[in-house]
């Protein structure tokens, strides 16, 4: 029988692998339902560190980590606050985890400093939100609120189904990062920051930029689909779950949240 000692590393193990300003936000969403993330991550990663060499060469002693551990707590937190307190009311919907391999694809995308979703063949396993924002801020929760601020044009269950005001350079009906951030099976997050000089946003050049890139897995924001299943608070759980539930949330047996950071 496996000592206590020995079974925490192997959980933890698999949690690790498994001033005037300005802000936009941007959000993918997806068209056909594609295989499995966990497979895809990996060879994506190495995809985009070859493209990306002065990144992946950089030494260890000299890249600054890319999200700050308070940054991480504040922006876990938040989403599953926003998931708890959804209406109408989830039956399925499943608690939030941080998720290193997302970290790392949401960083290399970050580093690259492109005002677009990507790289393509990543969004067909991962959802991803994207902010941008000009000048100094005080939380990271400013560039994560405008996301769930959509809920206010947000009609359920689709979302297509919104009409926001545009006062921005907005091409359309735009509810999908908030859908995203709700989306009952999008059980996983990884997100990165960077800080962005001369980055080409719609058109204009921001001389400094603060880039959020956030990836989720399973991907959300299927067209067709609502985000989640109205009902009781976690009568429609999953069966893994094994029937546990806290703060109206399909919840895990472990809580790995923090696992996810010490690796």
């Amino acid at each position: 029988m496996k000592s206590g000692y020995f079974l925490f590393l192997e959980l933890l193990l698999l949690c690790v692998s498994g001033g005037s300003s300005a802000w936009i936000v941007r959000n993918d969403t997806g068209l056909a339902r594609g295989v499995n993330a966990s497979a895809a991550i990996s060879g994506a990663q190495t995809q985009l560190n070859a493209s990306l060499p002065g990144l992946a060469n950089l030494p260890k002693s000299r890249k600054k980590r890319y999200i700050s551990q308070n940054d991480m707590i504040a922006i876990l937190d938040y989403h599953n606050k926003v998931r708890a307190n959804v209406f109408p009311p989830a039956a399925n919907m499943e608690y939030m985890v941080w998720d290193e391999s997302l970290a790392r694809s949401a960083e290399a995308w970050a580093a690259a400093c492109i005002w677009d979703h990507g790289p393509p063949y990543l969004l067909r396993y991962l959802g991803q939100n994207l902010s941008v924002r000009t000048g100094n801020y005080r939380s990271i929760l400013q560039l994560v609120k405008p996301w769930y601020d959509e809920v206010k044009d947000y009609v359920f269950p689709y979302p297509r189904d919104c009409n926001p005001r545009c006062p921005m350079r907005c091409y359309g009906p735009m509810c999908t990062h908030y859908t995203q951030m709700v989306w009952a099976t999008s059980n996983r997050v990884g997100c990165a920051i960077n800080v962005c000089y001369n980055m080409v946003v719609w058109g204009s050049v921001w001389r400094e930029a603060t880039y959020l890139v956030c990836n989720y897995s399973p991907k959300g924001n299927w067209i067709g689909e609502a985000p989640y299943k109205v009902g009781a608070p976690c009568s429609a759980c999953p069966p893994s779950y094994g029937g546990s539930c806290s703060n109206n949330m399909c919840f895990p047996g472990i809580n790995s949240n923090f696992m996810y950071w010490f690796k």
